[in-house]
């Protein structure tokens, strides 16, 4: 028997197991009614032909060759897996303690994120911009571990860290002054310009995909308020230029009008939240092609479920106060054109329950195919992988979902996923 590198033999299985088997035979899927989101249209009856895990062609359907696995979706509507820019898989959930990110270890948070993984693919999304966790690179491993085969989840691109002030959005607050956190929870806070410079290297060394800039205050963080901006220009404009130059993007967590066009201003390809968004900030957007990533649902679940459980009142008063100047801006910048990509902040609630905020995105200015597009191709346009996810294109990964109703008649049918196919495989 020959010997083969060692080296050799791993990068086989590897690309085996993200893409599928190494020699799979050639399967099809057969689309009682398939959603074009390139077009905006819906085509019925379609063939999909699949070879190792990618897409190789869409026709009409006419009989595969005899004895050629088919999967049978005849009865569903098929649409791309779905994908979610914003979503926190490696951390422990939302809860009314301040304290909760340090009441779990490392090898703790490792498990929960195989679990939230495994509840985000099987809810049908197949892709998720993973924009944050108090562990830094406990992301990265999740991604590491997915790509492997180890685990099941969606294919995720990291952040590793935030990349925050002292004290700001994106650190652990809220404890006495002699509480040391953990060192592992503060890779990402920066002082000046140089540092944001050094730690944005440092964050693309260990295989972080893009960056999470924390440009004002949050929500959900103890001490800081979502109008105030906390990084500087300066600090922004040099992440921006460190990131470039490590060949990935920017993306800024900004609720605050000012703190977002400063944002804008330096070079950030996406904003989360907007919440409050002025119409300086939308024309800005639009003219810089900038992408806005808006939880429109998320105000709700923090409303009900945060009162209920007893979340601290400062949060609870921060996000009644951004709810629904958010949901207002959202309206606006689908009638100005802005792209708005899909994004929930699943972690603030449970995992799998990401599809809640398609009626949202309806409810305040969408049609329902403009909501399927923003968690597709716009979502794939931002990750800069529009080669490889956000439509069933030759080309294309065979990620793909199967649905009974019809979401372009009732766009909550995707909270409701029948099938989903990762890469080929059907995974439920």
């Amino acid at each position: 028997m020959k010997n083969y590198p060692i080296k050799a033999v791993v990068a086989v299985m590897a690309a085996a197991l993200v893409c599928g088997p190494a020699f799979a035979e050639t399967q099809y899927v057969r689309a009682g009614r398939m959603v074009d989101t390139e077009k905006g249209e819906v085509l019925t009856d379609r063939l999909i032909r699949i070879d190792d895990g990618r897409i190789v062609s869409v026709t009409p359907y006419t009989p595969p060759p005899a004895g050629a696995k088919l999967v049978d979706w005849s009865a569903f509507t098929v649409l791309p897996g779905l994908i979610d820019m914003h979503t926190h898989l490696a951390d422990w959930g939302q809860t009314n303690n301040v304290a909760e990110p340090l009441l779990h270890s490392q090898q703790e948070i490792a498990y929960v994120g195989v679990r939230n993984a495994r509840a985000t693919l099987m809810a049908g999304f197949t892709t998720v911009h993973d924009v944050g966790c108090f562990r830094a690179f406990s992301d990265v491993e999740l991604r590491k571990a997915i790509n492997r085969g180890d685990v099941m989840g969606p294919r995720m691109n990291v952040v590793g860290a935030y990349v925050t002030v002292p004290g700001g959005g994106g650190e652990v607050t809220g404890f006495a002054p002699d509480v040391k956190i953990p060192d592992d929870m503060r890779v990402g806070v920066v002082t000046d310009a140089n540092d944001t410079r050094l730690k944005v290297n440092y964050l693309f060394r260990h295989g972080v995909n893009s960056i999470k800039l924390i440009a004002t205050g949050a929500v959900l963080a103890e001490g800081t308020e979502p109008g105030v901006q906390e990084l500087t220009d300066e600090e922004m404009r040099a992440a921006v230029d460190a990131t470039k130059a490590n060949g990935g993007w920017v993306t800024a967590h900004a609720h605050g009008a000012e703190g977002i066009k400063a944002a804008i201003r330096a070079g950030v390809r996406a904003i989360e939240h907007a919440s409050l968004i002025d119409d300086e900030g939308i024309a800005l957007a639009k003219a810089k092609g900038v992408f806005l990533d808006m939880d429109v649902y998320n105000g709700d679940y923090i409303n009900e479920i945060g009162a209920k459980e007893g979340w601290p009142e400062d949060h609870l008063r921060k996000n009644r106060e951004t709810t629904d100047a958010q949901r207002e801006g959202f309206r606006k910048a689908v009638k100005a054109g802005v792209k708005i990509s899909f994004g929930t902040d699943a972690g603030v609630y449970p995992h799998g329950l990401n599809a809640r905020q398609f009626k949202y995105m309806v409810r305040y200015g969408m049609t329902p195919m403009q909501a399927i597009q923003a968690a597709t191709v716009v979502a794939a346009d931002l990750l800069e992988w529009s080669a490889d996810v956000g439509a069933i294109a030759p080309g294309r990964y065979a990620d793909m979902i199967a649905v009974a109703a019809d979401p372009l008649a009732d766009v909550g049918a995707l909270e409701h996923v029948d099938h989903v196919m990762k890469g080929g495989e059907v995974v439920r």
